[in-house]
């Protein structure tokens, strides 16, 4: 497979995906705010995005982001300005928060496509990939994109545990506060700004 050193594949893996980033306050802010099946479904969604990243890196497309700063800049200013509408969309609801299956306007596939798109559009993840998974595969092996295909298999798998798992424990909590209404707008507007919160933070150009 030309995959080099997967032990420490694993330990950087577990590291990187601990350390507090988009995809987990995402799906943190939707558990919270619509119970743990929409975390749980947030959760899946982002995962697969990184499956749509690790494909892109092994295949060399992602390059472009790199070398192109229109391309860099086109695809980050679409990712946050997604996360802000979604922002917004969370202040503007007149609805008190739903809370899994009870709600009639939740959608498990609407849910499913945010959390693709949320992680999709950020061309950080991208970039990440293209940076990080060619460190543990051996450039001169035939199997390159397959190597690099199957660590990123490995890295979507840990992420996806470790995001369900935010998403059942947000869920829970929201579950028990969302009782009270001043509680559930709270937790609405809580959600609202940490989604725009987060696009903000991607419309801010970084020193690459």
């Amino acid at each position: 497979m030309g995959i080099t050193n997967l032990s420490l594949f694993f330990v950087a893996s577990i590291a990187l995906i601990l350390a507090p980033g988009p995809d987990s306050l995402y799906v943190l802010a939707r558990g919270l705010g619509q119970g743990r099946r929409a975390g749980i479904i947030a959760a899946l969604g982002s995962s697969s995005g990184l499956l749509a990243h690790t494909t892109l890196a092994a295949l060399g497309l992602a390059v472009l982001l790199q070398t192109s700063e229109i391309a860099y800049t086109g695809v980050r200013v679409g990712g946050a300005l997604y996360l802000i509408y979604l922002g917004i969309r969370a202040l503007l609801s007149r609805e008190r928060l739903a809370i899994g299956a009870a709600s009639s306007q939740f959608s498990p596939q609407r849910m499913y496509l945010q959390g693709l798109l949320t992680n999709v559009l950020n061309p950080k993840v991208a970039l990440f990939f293209i940076a990080f998974l060619p460190q543990f595969v051996d450039p001169h092996t035939p199997s390159f994109a397959l190597s690099m295909l199957t660590l990123g298999l490995v890295f979507a798998t840990l992420t996806v545990c470790y995001l369900t798992v935010v998403g059942l424990l947000s869920g829970a909590l929201g579950r028990a506060l969302l009782s009270r209404l001043r509680i559930a707008r709270a937790i609405r507007w809580v959600s609202g700004a940490a989604l725009i919160g987060l696009g903000l933070r991607l419309l801010i150009p970084e020193r690459r």
